[in-house]
């Protein structure tokens, strides 16, 4: 290791607190999703706490201490010592696609709870496939998307998926939430550290730990949105154990032996997701070169798709990904500490059972302010470390994922009115609107919307500088995926939400609604002959020349 180095410093413990909660956050997602959904519950239960969450932990494990290794060697190699490692965790999207559209159906068709978890087991390994061969590719299109394309997407999922969706936490329960960030907004924005050196993530979780616990001591827990309890800590304490990870592959290939037809209908969701994490994974690279730390293409994807590999191996069902946020943690002085740390912490507790009971101690709300403050400074970024010129192109590739985040509280919204659900609306009338807003034009915008964002912003990007066949080749590439239904195509199931592949068999009557994007195709298609005129018109033309029209 470098000697400039080190293995951990102080700040790392606040990437930790951040990188953590959000790992904790997915994972206790996981069990609430699968246990009331895929029927993962009362004696099938061990299969979240004793399969599912030790292979997640393996996988997190893997790829925390390869990506601390790696900035290790970047730090050696430069001779420098602000290298930080790139974050990574469970795929939040790909978490929701996987339960709602491949191990939820599979319980409410055969009432197997096993054979759901064996379905999503396949799900996840071909998702770590595509991520894997993706590797020996994302490098050539890194080299010829702008980076606005790249960048402008992240941070439209940080306005909506991260700040946004905390932000909202934190009003709900501001007795508890807003001293910790605070503390959080005074350390990064203000640039002060605490008395001793002491970090502000480590200050903020303490505070809000203090809040939630002194409060009701106080005979003033009805102030909290959900006061913690002595009697939920002696729960969870009670369900602790040691539940070691289980090599799973004889349950994979028996999914693949007894259920072939029913993988081969599967593709339509898992290969959009897996195409999906690879250009997430590429624009998060991107990301951490922009904040100034080059990390190689190829191995840094090729251990994302290995992590998500050992995940199914082992028994989760759920892909991990190298996680957005890289230039915020790196803001906060962390360096790769934080990330070994996060792996080791992770694997202890999905090991001995005590994730539930780290959530019943430590409110989420305690160190949720850490990552808002990681998605204002990922859309901070997209403007700072592009050309000047190039920021209306950034705005424009933020529109898909502000609309992938509002669909997103449109379906759960659905999910919880008890009335009538999205599929029910829109058999009765494509049209309709929910306070203004379409429902279908905004499913359609938000299907594949990491590669949507893209596509906009690079063609924006391209015609800010007058590359007109550029900016035509990026709208015939839209057509071709629109056309194939990795972007605005989507189907609906009740009030699911997820791509409709267009190799894939319609939906059966009454089981959902399938709907593919080949009107838009022709807009993208059209699009493209006006650019590449405009480059047959520019030959030969002076930029002045096309400016004033002669």
């Amino acid at each position: 290791m470098s000697a400039t180095y080190p293995l951990f410093v102080k700040r790392d413990l606040d990437g930790f607190f951040g990188l953590f909660i959000d790992n904790l956050v997915q994972l206790l997602l996981v069990v609430a999703l699968c246990g009331a959904l895929c029927g993962m519950s009362g004696d099938d239960a061990y299969l979240i706490f004793g399969r599912i969450l030790p292979g997640a932990a393996v996988s997190l494990l893997i790829g925390n201490l390869f990506y601390a290794w790696q900035a290790h060697r970047v730090a050696r190699r430069e001779n420098r010592s602000d290298v930080c490692a790139l974050p990574y965790g469970i795929n939040t999207p790909s978490l929701l696609v996987y339960v709602f559209f491949v191990i939820a159906p599979v319980y409410r068709n055969t009432g197997n709870a096993e054979l759901a978890w064996q379905m999503g087991l396949v799900a996840c390994l071909g998702s770590g496939l595509i991520e894997l061969c993706g590797s020996f590719v994302a490098e050539s299109i890194r080299k010829h998307t702008p980076r606005a394309a790249l960048l402008s997407t992240l941070a439209g999922i940080a306005i909506g998926f991260i700040s946004m969706t905390f932000a909202l936490q934190i009003w709900q329960n501001p007795i508890l939430a807003m001293l910790p960030m605070g503390i959080i907004l005074v350390t990064y924005f203000s640039n002060i550290r605490f008395p001793l050196g002491l970090p502000g993530g480590l200050m903020a979780v303490a505070a809000g730990t203090l809040i939630a616990w002194g409060l009701p001591a106080l005979g003033l827990g009805d102030w909290l949105g959900h006061p913690m309890t002595t009697e939920a800590v002696r729960n969870a304490w009670a369900d602790h154990g040691l539940r070691l990870p289980v090599f799973c592959g004889g349950e994979i290939v028996s999914a693949f032996r007894e259920h072939p037809k029913e993988i081969l209908g599967y593709l339509s969701v898992i290969v959009p997701m897996g195409l999906f994490n690879v250009i997430g994974s590429l624009q998060n690279i991107e990301s951490a070169e922009a904040g100034g730390d080059r990390f190689a293409t190829g191995p840094s994807l090729a251990v994302n798709g290995i992590g998500t590999i050992a995940a199914a191996m082992f028994g989760s069902c759920f892909p991990t990904t190298i996680y957005i946020g890289h230039p915020g943690w790196k803001g906060m002085g962390a360096r790769a500490g934080y990330s070994s740390l996060n792996g080791l912490v992770i694997t202890a507790l999905a090991f001995s059972g005590t994730i539930a009971l780290v959530a019943n101690v430590i409110p989420i709300e305690a160190g949720i302010a850490i990552v808002l403050w990681i998605g204002v400074v990922i859309t901070a970024q997209a403007y700072q470390a592009t050309p000047g010129e190039h920021a209306p192109a950034v705005a424009v590739g933020l529109f898909p994922a502000i609309a992938a985040w509002g669909a997103t509280v449109m379906a759960g919204a659905f999910l919880v009115s008890g009335g009538d659900t999205m599929q029910t609306v829109l058999e009765g009338n494509l049209k309709a609107e929910v306070n203004g807003f379409l429902i279908h034009g905004m499913n359609l915008l938000s299907s594949g919307y990491i590669f949507t964002c893209m596509i906009l912003a690079a063609i924006s990007a391209c015609l800010i500088d007058r590359r007109f066949f550029h900016a035509g080749a990026w709208s015939l590439a839209g057509a071709a995926l629109t056309l194939v239904g990795l972007m605005h195509a989507y189907q609906v199931a009740g009030n699911g939400v997820g791509f409709y592949f267009v190799f894939s068999d319609a939906p059966a009557p009454g089981a959902g609604l399938g709907f593919h994007g080949f009107r838009i195709s022709v807009g993208y298609l059209l699009a493209a002959m006006v650019f590449i005129a405009f480059g047959l018109y520019r030959r030969g033309r002076s930029d002045v020349e096309l400016a004033s029209g002669h």
